[in-house]
């Protein structure tokens, strides 16, 4: 094993300390530490599920599917087992969501966007476990998942 020269070691030592004392190079560090971190918020503050795990908690843990598009939308197409209640009467509603405030609650909407809204409002009012699906029903029916269209409303209750 081979010791480093002094005056290298020295040099290296002397460089490192230089480097980090110098008040140009903290600044670019924080902008890159700043920079990075704001590139990767979107990635690591993403609360949705997508479609095959929104799936997965309706089936196996019977999640609650609260539906926030106004009540034409909701007619013409709506997840299967989706119950409807407008964005806009969600705060004055939001204690009878469900029974149990432990169990799962999977909040959709058009594209996902209100839904992370709606998820701040059903967190306060005390629900455990609030889940968005991602990119709303839009998502979902693009993922080839079953959809309850208008026609075939209309088509059950006509039998």
């Amino acid at each position: 094993m081979t010791k480093l020269p002094f005056s290298i070691s020295l040099f290296f030592g002397g460089f490192s300390v230089k480097f980090f004392t110098d008040y140009t190079n903290l600044v670019l560090i924080a902008i890159v530490l700043i920079s990075g971190g704001l590139l990767l918020w979107p990635t690591i503050s993403r609360r949705g599920l997508s479609a095959a795990a929104a799936t997965q908690l309706i089936n196996r843990r019977n999640a609650a599917v609260i539906d926030l598009r106004s009540s034409a939308d909701f007619a013409k197409r709506h997840l299967p087992s989706a119950r409807h209640l407008e964005f806009a009467e969600l705060q004055a509603k939001v204690a009878q969501l469900v029974k149990n405030k432990s169990n799962p609650v999977l909040l959709v909407c058009q594209t996902g966007q209100q839904s992370n809204k709606a998820a701040r409002i059903v967190q306060d009012a005390g629900y455990a476990e609030v889940h968005v699906l991602d990119g709303g029903v839009d998502a979902w029916q693009k993922a080839g998942m079953p959809i309850v269209k208008q026609s075939a409303v209309k088509q059950g209750a006509a039998k």
